[in-house]
């Protein structure tokens, strides 16, 4: 169980956040700080008030989830983002996979799902509503074909993987040593053999194949 955690709820619909607002606070220990009922309205609570974990609803009036988290990639702010959506359009869920959304929850599902979203996308897991589970596994089977070609990536360890997805969100080294339990020396290491394994010079040229290797980490 991950430690109390600080949530934003972001939903155009006020009886659902409020809905979802009593579950949490009945159910798990976490809290829930605020809420929003739009994209440009959940970047200012975002920037102000740094929740741990922002529950996302996709089709958002002002600002779509999706480019809220564009955004948000862009800023000093970067919590876990689950959105929840009411369709299962494969598309929809691979661009979602792709800016990094760690959570994927579909609104009619059980609300245990939910519950469960927020304690495995703090542990640095990726959750998917089981109704969605063959979008998941078609994603990962293509993830592992082009990794096939894609020899260098798979050179890596799985340490060193790992921190290479943060690093394609923009994470700091700072940031990834706290998240991983480790200390900053130990990661600036890990990006030094990244580095050579991949053939790179430079922490910039590191960052660029991050990004543009993203949907492959």
């Amino acid at each position: 169980m991950a430690e109390k955690l600080k949530i934003l709820i972001v939903d155009d619909h006020p009886l659902f956040r409020r809905g979802l607002r009593e579950v949490i606070e009945e159910r798990s220990k976490h809290r829930v700080i605020a809420e929003a009922s739009d994209g440009k309205e959940a970047l200012c609570l975002i920037n102000e008030l740094s929740p741990e974990v922002a529950i996302v609803d996709i089709a958002l009036p002002q600002m779509n989830g999706l480019e809220l988290v564009r955004c948000l990639r862009k800023g000093p702010v970067h919590p876990y983002i689950i959105f929840l959506t009411m369709y299962k359009d494969e598309d929809l869920f691979n661009a979602a996979m792709d800016l990094g959304v760690r959570g994927y929850v579909v609104k009619d599902s059980a609300v245990d799902e939910i519950l469960k979203a927020i304690e495995k996308v703090v542990m640095g897991e990726i959750f998917v509503s089981d109704c969605l589970a063959s979008m998941k596994s078609k994603r990962e089977a293509k993830t592992k074909e082009l990794l096939q070609i894609r020899p260098q990536i798979s050179a890596l360890t799985p340490t060193e993987r790992k921190i290479l997805k943060l690093i394609s969100e923009d994470r700091t080294s700072k940031e990834i040593a706290t998240m991983l339990g480790i200390s900053v020396k130990t990661v600036e290491n890990h990006r030094q053999n990244i580095c050579h394994k991949l053939g790179l010079r430079g922490s910039h040229s590191l960052l660029r194949f991050a990004f543009e290797n993203r949907p492959w980490l």
